[in-house]
This record gives structure tokens, C-alpha cells and sequence, in this order.
């Protein structure tokens, strides 16, 4: 499985067959998290920090431009009712 990324990390990186194919496997894990998984882990997280509602969801709203696989846009709303239901 991804034989062509685990030779090209091990070729540019000082990481062994094994460990190359364990980053994958845990980098590819932490990108198959769905857009619903995500938000609520994150509102999870930034809560613990102390943050408010409103510092949380703005932070969430702006991090999911930069996930691997962009989700459709959603609103403020829209991610309260994913927390909240």
C-alpha cells in the first residue's frame, strides 16, 4: 500500500521502510476524519482551552479551509447545530 510514497520517504528522509509506512498510515487516519468528526473534536479541544462559543467557532470555520479534503462551506450556524444537534 503507497509503496511509491514509502520509497520516496525513505529515500528523502533518514525514516526506515517501517516507519515510513506507520507515518502514513497515521497521517492518512487523521485526514479520513469526516467534516462532523473534526468539528466536534476541535470544539472539544478549544473548550478544554478555555475558550468561548464564539472564539471556537470562528477558529473551527477558518481551519476547515485548510483540511485536506476541503468541506462545503459552513455556516456559524451550521457548525453549532453539528455540536449541539
Amino acid at each position: 500500500m503507497h509503496d511509491e510514497l514509502v520509497d520516496h520517504l525513505t529515500r528523502s528522509t533518514p525514516l526506515s521502510r517501517g516507519e515510513a509506512l506507520r507515518v502514513i498510515q497515521d497521517v492518512l487516519a487523521y485526514f479520513d476524519e469526516t467534516t462532523t468528526q473534526y468539528v466536534r473534536r476541535r470544539h472539544r479541544e478549544l473548550q478544554a482551552q478555555g475558550l468561548v462559543n464564539a472564539e471556537i467557532f470562528e477558529r473551527i470555520e477558518a481551519d476547515l479551509h485548510y483540511r485536506a479534503v476541503a468541506p462545503p462551506e459552513l455556516t456559524l450556524r451550521q457548525l453549532r447545530r453539528i455540536v449541539y444537534g
